[in-house]
C-alpha cells in the first residue's frame, strides 16, 4: 500500500487542507460506509473512470464519472473497495470550495458532482491524463496541484464566517449559533445564510459533525473504549444524545462502528 498526503503551496493552502494519493493491491469486493467528515473532497478514481454509490437499503448502485466533488455530507454513503485501489484526492478546508468552484457550497452538499460539470470536460480530461501518466505518488500530487492552481480564483471567505469557524472548531460542543451571530454583528438568519453558502451546511450541522468526528477520533485507535467517557469528552450531554447523533451520521451504534472499523477512521465495513 502507498499513501501520501501533503499540504499544497500558497495560495492553494488557504482553501485546501491536504492533497492525498492512495494505491493498493486489489482487495476482495466489499462495501464500506463513508462517514461525514465535515469537509468537502475532490476524489479521482484512477483505477476506473467511474464513481459508484450504493443505496444502503436495497444495494442498488448509482454511477457517475470517475472524478467527483463530494460536498459536505450530513449522512453516510456506501462505496465499494474496487474503486479505492488507485485514488487521488483533495480535502478542503471548511469554506474552501469557493476558490476552485463557482457554485455556493450548499449547492454541492450531499452530492457527488462530476468535475466536468464544474470545470470543463477538457480540463477534467487533461487532469485524468496527467494523473495516469505520472511516475509515482509525488508526481501525481504535483500534477494535481498544478491543475488546481490553474483553476484558482481569488475568493475571500467573509470575516464573519472565518470567525465563526474558529469559534466552532475550538468548542463545537458549547458554541451557540445565536451568540456567535451576535458576536459577528449579523442577525441569526443572515449569519446562517452566509455560513451555508460558504461551508455547505448550517452552523448547527457543522458543530454536530465536528463533535461526532471528535468522538470517532477518540474511539478509532483505542484498544478498549469507554463510550461514556468518549461521549463526555466530545461534549454530549448524555449517552442518549450521543447514540442518537452517532446513528444519525453513521447508521450504526458505537459498538457497531467498532466492529466494522477499518484502517481509516471514516470508513466502516458493511456487514
Amino acid at each position: 500500500m502507498i499513501y501520501r498526503s501533503r499540504r499544497p503551496a500558497p495560495p492553494l493552502d488557504r482553501a485546501i487542507a491536504c492533497l492525498w494519493y492512495f494505491k493498493s493491491a486489489p482487495r476482495p469486493f466489499a462495501l464500506e460506509r463513508v462517514l461525514p467528515s465535515g469537509a468537502a473532497q475532490l476524489v479521482v478514481n484512477l483505477a476506473q473512470d467511474q464513481t459508484r454509490v450504493y443505496d444502503p437499503c436495497d444495494g442498488r448502485c448509482r454511477t457517475s464519472p470517475g472524478a467527483v466533488l463530494t460536498g459536505v455530507r450530513t449522512t453516510f454513503e456506501v462505496i465499494d473497495t474496487d474503486e479505492q485501489t488507485h485514488v487521488v484526492g483533495v480535502r478542503f478546508h471548511a469554506g474552501g470550495t469557493r476558490a476552485l468552484f463557482r457554485p455556493p457550497a450548499h449547492e454541492l452538499s450531499a452530492a457527488d458532482v462530476p468535475l466536468e460539470y464544474l470545470w470543463t470536460p477538457d480540463a477534467n480530461a487533461r487532469l485524468r491524463e496527467r494523473l495516469l501518466s505520472a511516475d509515482g505518488a509525488d508526481a501525481a500530487l504535483d500534477a494535481l496541484e498544478a491543475a488546481l492552481r490553474a483553476q484558482w480564483r481569488e475568493h475571500d471567505v467573509p470575516p464573519a464566517v472565518v470567525a465563526a469557524l474558529a469559534a466552532f472548531d475550538r468548542r463545537p460542543q458549547t458554541a451557540r449559533v445565536a451568540a456567535v451571530a451576535d458576536a459577528v454583528g449579523l442577525s441569526a438568519k443572515r449569519f446562517i445564510e452566509r455560513f451555508r453558502a460558504e461551508v455547505g451546511v448550517t452552523p448547527k450541522q457543522y458543530c454536530r459533525i465536528r463533535r461526532f468526528q471528535r468522538a470517532l477520533a477518540d474511539a478509532h485507535g483505542a484498544h478498549a473504549v469507554d463510550w461514556a467517557a468518549v461521549a463526555l469528552a466530545a461534549g454530549y450531554y448524555d449517552q442518549a444524545h450521543f447514540i442518537h447523533d452517532f446513528r444519525a451520521f453513521s447508521g450504526l451504534t458505537p459498538t457497531g462502528y467498532r466492529a466494522g472499523r477499518t484502517a481509516f477512521q471514516n470508513h466502516v465495513a458493511v456487514a
